[in-house]
């Protein structure tokens, strides 16, 4: 029986350990990702034996200027921008409150926290009957006029109908690591702060808030990927309606390949949207970490 070091067997132990996830994260990532790239370079409806190859007309097509494509974009880059601005703002503000010494402050997180361990797709159906019978039955109790409009049906209304559910949804996450940051700043700093004459809005502005920097950092990038592949909650309240106001990217790709049957143009839309992506999210990265490197 042959005996292996302390060393060789950590290194055994580790690489069997680590074989059997990578397979799967290749066989449900990279291998698909690949597939794409080739899937992209073809013109494809999903049942015929073999793609017909048709380099890069799909690329060629989509930049000549995609109309559904296009408006898919603004209306993506309106919800993040949107979603982005009153999530933290929001979760800034509850944490602060919550950090403080309250008989609820627990309660209050878990309350917080709740719809965000809800799937997607169920939110959604929530608020669609929220939306459209909940308002209506409220309206008939009270006479409120802003509970009798058509929050799902008017094409004005139904872009800060998606985003508030959005909102609703994922606030109560951005809440626990705000939270975890804030208690994270040393009690001394602002202490110090305070024997120097500070205010509570100068101590919050010019000590809290510098001193949150790396998860303002955090939050503002996953509030920023979360908003860019909104999927689930659009499909279930208005499956891109009315008129098509609320086509996402994600939605948009999602009808290309499998409503339309048009697998090789809605892979070239995946391609340029995971660039747009993979830029914006290295941009908002880099400013950000400047910015804690400043500090």
């Amino acid at each position: 029986m042959i005996k292996l070091g302390r060393k060789k067997k950590k290194k055994i132990e580790t690489v069997m350990f680590t074989i059997p996830s990578m397979i799967l994260v290749s066989i449900t990532i990279y291998i698909p990702f690949l597939l794409s790239g080739y899937y992209a370079l073809t013109e494809w409806n999903g049942i015929a034996k073999e793609p017909k190859f048709i380099g890069i007309d799909n690329f060629v097509r989509l930049f000549q200027g995609d109309q559904n494509f296009l408006s898919a974009l603004i209306f993506t880059g309106r919800y993040t921008l949107l979603y982005m601005v009153l999530t933290n703002v929001l979760a800034i503000s509850l944490a602060v409150v919550l950090v403080k010494k309250l008989r609820t402050a627990n309660l209050l997180r878990g309350i917080f926290f709740i719809p965000y361990i809800m799937s997607m797709t169920i939110v959604g159906f929530i608020w669609k009957f929220i939306f459209s019978q909940g308002f209506a039955g409220l309206y008939d109790l009270t006479g409120f006029s802003i509970l009798n409009y058509s929050w799902l049906g008017d094409v004005k209304l139904v872009f800060y109908s998606v985003a508030l559910v959005g909102v609703w949804q994922s606030v109560g996450f951005y809440v626990v690591l705000y939270i975890a940051g804030l208690q994270a700043i040393p009690k001394d700093v602002l202490e110090a702060a305070t024997v120097d004459g500070a205010n509570a809005r100068t101590k919050f502005f010019h000590v809290t808030l510098p001193l949150l920097a790396p998860s303002i950092t955090t939050c503002v990038l996953m509030s920023l990927i979360n908003a860019l592949k909104v999927f689930d909650t659009i499909l279930a309240l208005t499956k891109g309606g009315p008129a098509g106001s609320t086509y996402s990217v994600t939605l948009d790709i999602y009808r290309e390949a499998f409503q339309n049957n048009n697998y090789g143009f809605g892979s070239a839309k995946a391609l340029i949207f995971f660039g747009i992506v993979l830029l914006l999210t290295q941009i908002v990265l880099k400013g950000f970490k400047r910015k804690e490197v400043d500090i």
